[in-house]
């Protein structure tokens, strides 16, 4: 069986303006973090963001479904206690 190698980090390089550059390092230095961290931390919490709002329009689409559905339901027992 193969044993998944899993990697702490892994290195990608980016390139951003100067202005951008500069503006990392500020904050970076004012938080007490170098600038690989302030990035790191940065994407991490895209991705959250991306992923809870993926997870949110989700469970919209599954509700709607739901209330479709529900909908459907009430119409048929309406027509049958009409019909009785």
């Amino acid at each position: 069986m193969a044993l998944a190698v899993q990697r702490k980090h892994v290195r990608i390089n980016i390139q951003v303006p100067g202005e951008t550059r500069d503006k990392l390092a500020e904050v970076a230095s004012l938080q007490g973090k170098k600038i690989s961290a302030l990035v790191r931390e940065s994407i991490d919490e895209k991705i959250s963001r991306i992923e809870r709002e993926l997870f949110e329009e989700k469970m919209k689409t599954a509700y709607e479904g739901l209330s479709e559905e529900n909908a459907c339901i009430s119409e048929d027992l309406q027509f049958q206690e009409y019909h009785t």
